[in-house]
Formats: C-alpha cells, structure tokens, sequence
C-alpha cells in the first residue's frame, strides 16, 4: 500500500458526490447522529461495488450495454425520488432529534441504496483499484481485499467530518427557517443534477 493510493483515494473520497450530499443534507436536517447512519449506509453502499471489481463482475457492466443502462436507470428514479422527497419536506424541517433505531435504519438504508444503485462506481473501482496492486504480486486477491478496506474506512471517516460540520453547521441556522429551506431546496437540485449526469453517463 503506497501514499499515492492513500492521497488519491482521499481526493476521491473528499469530492463532493451522491453520497457526501445526502450525508450533509442529513446532518443539517437531523443532527450529528443521523449523518452517521447516513455515512455508515453509503460507506456499506460501496461495499458490492468493491466486491464486484475483486471478483471481476463490474466486467459485465463494462461490456453489457443492457445491463448497465437498466442498473442506470434505477439509480436515476431513485435519485429523483430523493430530490422530490426532500423538495416536498423543504419548509416542514423540524430540528427535534429523532433518536430511534428504526429512524436510523432507514437513513442509513437510504444511503446505501443511494451507492449501489450507481453502476459507474463498480467501473471505477474496476478502474483504479488495479493500479495499486505491484506487478509482483503473484496474488491479487488478498491486495484488493486490504485496498478495499481502506477505502472504506477513509470514505467512512470522511463522510462522518462531513456530517459532524453540517451538524454545527444545523446548530448556527436552527433559527433561521427561510435558509433551511434553501438549503433543502439547494440540495434537492443537487440531486436532480446528479442524477442527471448518470442519466448521460456511458459506460
């Protein structure tokens, strides 16, 4: 494990994306514990991903043009229905904690579906993982498995920073309802934009 996969992986893991905008989006909404199932989901999200690029199923994606559109096509509809979902509750925010497993779950289930539903980060981890593994390794496999588990951990840790800040973040305009519901309304759009991009993206 070189410091060139550790400062790409965390460049990668520091671009805002699907994931980094729902975890903030919930801890604005709902506090510093709910950007923590939110970032437990998405980093869980990434999880078959990674699994597919070691077990070269992100190959499928990579060559059947039916199957990555169909996978596509879900994660659109759900990030569209994220995007009206949150578009829907702008104005109605309510900065009461919820502290319940099942409140959780689903926050975090969300971000989960959030990733999977993403075929073009099998093919990116298809991409890049490779390239960290030394040409003298005689077996792939357990290389893969210890990047992987790094990546998770980093994305994880990151995505945590990122919900903790938006927490504090909750805590200064707590009394200022006309900027939340900008703010919902701006990560909304956020949504909508992502999944428009996917909805364009090519293998």
């Amino acid at each position: 494990m070189t410091v060139e996969f550790f400062l790409t992986s965390l460049i990668v893991v520091l671009l805002p994306g699907t994931g980094v905008i729902y975890t903030v989006a919930t801890g604005l909404a709902q506090g510093g514990k709910a950007s923590i199932s939110a970032a437990a989901g998405c980093t869980l999200g990434i999880v078959p991903h990674l699994c597919a690029c070691i077990f070269g199923v992100a190959a499928i994606l990579h060559t059947s043009a039916v199957a990555f559109q169909v996978f596509k096509l879900i994660g659109v509809a759900y990030l569209a229905y994220l995007a009206w979902a949150m578009w829907k509750e702008s104005g109605t925010l309510s900065f009461e904690t919820r502290d319940n497993d099942t409140a959780y779950t689903k926050i975090a289930l969300r971000g989960f579906l959030i990733n999977i539903l993403n075929p073009k980060l099998s093919i990116f981890f298809l991409a890049f993982l490779p390239q960290f593994v030394p040409e003298s390794t005689t077996t792939a496999l357990p290389t893969l498995l210890s990047l992987s588990s790094v990546f998770m951990l980093m994305t994880f840790i990151v995505f945590v920073g990122y919900g903790i800040l938006a927490n504090r973040v909750r805590h200064l305009v707590a009394h200022l309802p006309r900027i939340i519901r900008n703010m919902q309304k701006v990560f909304a759009g956020s949504f909508v934009a992502l999944g428009a991009k996917l909805a364009f993206a090519e293998r």
